[in-house]
């Protein structure tokens, strides 16, 4: 039986990160940090109190982010971020269960590994190989 891979973050697009963020800070109390045009103007967004090594205090809650919606890179739908062990096997994974990735492996200073997949059905999720920390 293949080991379960667990979603441990989600991504939203937004047209107007800056409004964006200030909605969700203002209806659900949500914290927004965000990063400069080096980091494609990411917003991390934490929904939950995490330790001082950024790990979730809260079983089962997990943390996003904002991202900039980019038609040509098909990011304008909501996304979850799976974790995996290995990117190379995933990939390779995804494509033998006729997924397509979406871009090339890109390193995420200080988090890991990610790329992003379409799904058989058209959906666009992304996986990441966490740092080991």
């Amino acid at each position: 039986m293949k080991k379960m891979n667990p979603v441990v973050h989600f991504e939203l697009p937004a047209g107007d990160t800056k409004r964006m963020a200030d909605f969700y800070t203002k209806a659900f109390g949500w914290d927004a940090h965000f990063l400069g045009p080096e980091m494609g103007y990411y917003v991390t967004v934490s929904t939950t109190k995490t330790d001082e090594k950024g790990m979730i205090e809260n079983p089962g809650a997990i943390n996003g982010g904002l991202y900039p919606r980019n038609e040509e890179m098909g990011a304008v739908h909501p996304s979850l971020v799976i974790a995996v062990d290995d990117l190379t096997e995933s990939t390779n994974d995804i494509k033998r269960a006729g997924g397509k990735l979406l871009g090339e492996p890109a390193d995420i200073p200080g988090v890991g590994k990610f790329v992003s997949f379409e799904d058989t059905e058209g959906n666009r999720l992304s996986i990441l190989q966490p740092l080991m920390k």
